[in-house]
């Protein structure tokens, strides 16, 4: 899924930075839009395969809830870090 998401902005991007003015702004408005889309259905698509791990890791061995607990938001603060590159490409994207 990263993987997908890095080709995606990757390749907008490229046409974004390619235009020279008033006919590439569309396609920058249209780039960042998708880029965002793309990068918020993949962290949220990650942050309920984890939730879905971590809640059956307690249902399973509820004395390492904790541990769980813990291991999970750190991994959905690194699932979150991504969209947040993403925002930051897109709003590079739009405001060059």
């Amino acid at each position: 899924m990263i993987a997908l998401n890095t080709l995606a902005i990757l390749s907008v991007a490229s046409l974004a930075f390619a235009a020279d003015g008033g006919a590439g702004d569309g396609l920058v408005l249209f780039g960042a839009a998708i880029g965002m889309a793309i990068a918020a259905a993949g962290c949220g698509i990650g942050q309920g395969m984890g939730l879905k791990a971590a809640c059956e890791g307690t249902a399973r061995n509820p004395e390492a809830g904790g541990k769980i607990m813990v291991t999970l938001i750190l991994g959905l603060a690194f699932v979150e870090s991504l969209a947040i590159y993403a925002l930051v490409v897109n709003l590079m994207l739009l405001f060059r």
